[in-house]
């Protein structure tokens, strides 16, 4: 199943202290507002942004995660994901706030660079998800590293 244009559609709602979903980073094709609450942001095909949710009750948090994906071509296998329609390449996925505050640390680092994390290598959003899931820390990633993954994607293409 896939969005009638081809892009990847994100649901995101904001009621302020209950439900907080945004967009992280990524190059927005198009947003449209449903309602003063919800709004859909569309991406691009290869397109690769993260997502934040944050809900909450009367006694505090309930739920708070990070997701990087990659929106993937129409035909092509997805994962599917909440909110994300059809679904995406999932790149990293962490639940929890203490882990979410470290993955939203590892964003600010990159953008300390001057790199934008829509630009990063996907194999580094693997490793910093499969780290944070196992409590260890991650590798940080810097022009060095950027330059050898646009080495390698010029490569590949």
């Amino acid at each position: 199943m896939s969005t009638a244009s081809g892009h990847t559609e994100v649901e995101l709602t904001w009621l302020e202290g209950r439900i907080e979903q945004w967009i992280r980073f990524g190059r927005v094709a198009a947003d449209r507002v449903v309602n003063r609450r919800t709004r859909i942001a569309t991406f691009r095909p290869g397109a690769v942004f993260g997502l934040v949710r944050w809900t909450s009750n009367d006694f505090g948090t309930v739920h708070s995660s990070i997701a990087v994906l990659a929106a993937v071509d129409p035909g092509a296998p997805y994962s599917t994901h909440p909110f994300v329609r059809p679904g995406g390449d999932l790149l990293l996925r962490i639940d929890g706030w203490p882990k979410v505050q470290r993955a939203l640390e590892a964003i600010d680092a990159i953008e300390g660079t001057g790199i934008d994390p829509c630009d990063v290598a996907p194999d580094h959003w693997r490793h910093v998800g499969s780290q944070l899931a196992a409590g260890l820390p991650f590798r940080p990633y810097g022009p060095d590293r950027h330059a050898a993954w646009l080495r390698r994607r010029a490569l590949e293409s």
